[in-house]
């Protein structure tokens, strides 16, 4: 089961969403898309919180208030966190969690550090009243979703390239009928020339 949320703090609604325990957060992990942002709070037990964001967008792009939102979610599913005042919340690109054999289940790591953003959080209730009140509940066919994804970015790039091929092809096209009118006004140029002195030798002649 995965829950899902709505940020609705922006005029463009976000999605939150994460497992309801760690073998959920096992196929989050293994089945996550390039414009998600992993969510946890940093150095204690809790939900792996996914924030959705739109093509284009990165970690930068982030409203602050959404921000907010994902990093209360995560400090309210934390067994040990939701009982502190203040904690620090880590969050990267789902692109960037490591995950290898050896790791215990929802257990991940990072292939670049550097990559890896943290805050600190005080608790608001008021952020996971309303976050509450979007809540449902699903049984995503996880692997199908994300294969619908790639399709369909499959089928963008395809429609990229014949766009570009098109514009190179008309490009050609256009140099081609450039370099004829060059060489035809060059050519009547040449004819023109070879008229007059035609007419001169006529002049001599007479």
């Amino acid at each position: 089961m995965v829950f899902y949320f709505t940020s609705n703090v922006v005029s463009l609604p976000y999605t939150l969403y994460m497992g309801k325990d760690k073998y959920e957060n096992e196929d989050l992990i293994k089945y996550g898309w390039p414009e998600d942002i992993w969510f946890h709070v940093d150095k204690h037990s809790s939900a792996h919180v996914y924030l959705r964001l739109q093509k284009g967008q990165t970690i930068e792009d982030i409203p602050k208030d959404v921000l907010a939102d994902c990093a209360q979610l995560v400090k309210a599913n934390s067994i040990q966190g939701c009982k502190m005042s203040s904690i620090n919340v880590v969050y990267t690109p789902w692109g960037n969690l490591r995950k290898t054999g050896d790791m215990d289940v929802g257990q991940i790591g990072f292939h670049r550090q550097k990559d890896v953003k943290s805050m600190t959080v005080e608790k608001a209730n008021e952020i996971i009243n309303r976050l509450e009140k979007t809540r449902t509940e699903r049984y995503p066919d996880l692997a199908a979703e994300k294969e619908s994804r790639e399709r369909e970015e499959r089928n963008e790039k395809k429609v990229q390239i014949q766009e570009l091929k098109k514009k190179e092809k008309e490009e050609v096209k256009k140099k081609k009928e450039a370099d004829e009118l060059r060489n035809y006004t060059s050519l009547m140029k040449a004819e023109k020339m070879s008229s007059n002195q035609d007419g001169n030798e006529s002049d001599d002649f007479m």
